[in-house]
């Protein structure tokens, strides 16, 4: 009886790891080339960087497909494609990013000293001021925001997860749905008129600014915190039932704490929805040169107002007010990174310990 010998599979062609690297290298090389040229001859207004990451992306994505094509074959090939589409998409997503985030940086580190973060502008005409006043307001026109918002969304995203039924419930999911897409200077014309009803016309002061900010902020938490609830699993509630425990304990103890990762993610979202907004500051809040800690009298100064008018208001040194403003920018930038890496950090603390 012969017996059945089985071919050994041949090993399928592949494409090397230094083979794609080397197939990166000369997609840059080529349109970085392509943009240096242009530089160089004067068709384009200085080098590129982000157009040329882009067309170095799509270099890279067609010659990788061609040499998978002629190498591995027609499965591979299409799907090393569609990977490089993934991932061009990616990059070109975020290169606005980037190139923002670098075009701040570099136009605003002249003015990152530390006169910019120890004086405001009070009597000062050119050089020199800084933005102390500024950082200030920011932060706790911010901070009165979060105050008022945060619980009103928590408790209203909780009564529509756990509570709300029948036409009340629907009447304010469209509500929500309708403060999401509000203009932010229809924020500040409301809080405007709010205050001048009750306080007389011409009032400006910070909590009028909080309060136009909570308007834009609240439907973002109410939106987050209740797609997080809603992920925590029926399961835990009914268990949690069954041992006796009552409903709104089973809230605080079970469901809040298993979603707080999400609920802090989504308050902080909503602190970087609202902390750049000009518009509704500029109604309702104004402008100061000077300091002022107190948000329930005159006018405060806020970075994205400091901004605006550095840049619309220059005076004879007008290099000075333009660097003032990016660093303006910048410290602002700096601020949500920093609220973003502090919202990290809470949420695992606070993460129940199977879910850190």
């Amino acid at each position: 009886m012969t017996a059945l010998v089985v071919p050994a599979p041949t090993s399928a062609r592949h494409l090397s790891k230094a083979v794609m690297w080397i197939t990166a290298g000369v997609s840059a090389l080529v349109a970085f080339g392509i943009f240096a040229v242009l530089s160089a001859a004067g068709i384009s207004e200085g080098f590129n960087i982000v157009a040329a990451v882009f067309v170095s992306a799509i270099l890279f994505v067609l010659l990788s497909y061609v040499l998978s094509r002629i190498v591995e074959g027609r499965r591979k090939a299409s799907d090393r494609l569609a990977t490089g589409l993934v991932t061009t998409a990616f990059i070109v997503a975020l290169l606005p990013l980037v190139s923002l985030v670098s075009t701040a940086f570099v136009n605003g580190l002249p003015r990152l000293d530390p006169l910019f973060f120890s004086s405001s502008m009070r009597n000062v005409v050119g050089q020199g001021g800084g933005g102390l006043h500024a950082i200030i307001g920011t932060l706790e026109i911010t901070l009165a925001a979060t105050v008022i918002s945060v619980p009103i969304g928590i408790m209203t995203a909780i009564y529509l997860v756990e509570y709300g039924t029948g036409r009340l419930a629907r009447a304010i999911t469209f509500f929500v749905d309708v403060m999401t897409g509000i203009p932010s200077i229809v924020a500040g014309l409301f809080a405007f008129a709010l205050f001048a009803i009750v306080l007389g016309p011409g009032i400006r002061f910070g909590i009028g600014g909080a309060v136009a900010l909570s308007i834009l902020m609240i439907p973002v938490v109410v939106r987050s915190t209740e797609e997080m609830l809603k992920l925590v699993p029926n399961e835990l509630r009914e268990a949690s039932y069954a041992l006796g425990v009552p409903k709104w304990l089973t809230i605080v103890k079970i469901v809040i704490p298993t979603a707080i990762g999400g609920i802090i993610t989504g308050v902080m979202l909503s602190i970087s929805r609202i902390i750049g907004e000009t518009a509704p500051l500029l109604i309702i809040v104004g402008m100061s040169t000077s300091m002022n800690y107190n948000l329930f009298s005159d006018r405060m100064a806020t970075l994205p107002v400091f901004v605006y008018t550095q840049y619309a208001s220059q005076g004879s040194d007008a290099q000075a007010y333009i660097d003032r403003a990016w660093t303006g920018a910048l410290v602002l930038i700096f601020i949500v990174m920093a609220l973003n890496l502090i919202a990290r950090l809470v949420s695992k603390l606070l993460a129940p310990k199977g879910l850190r």
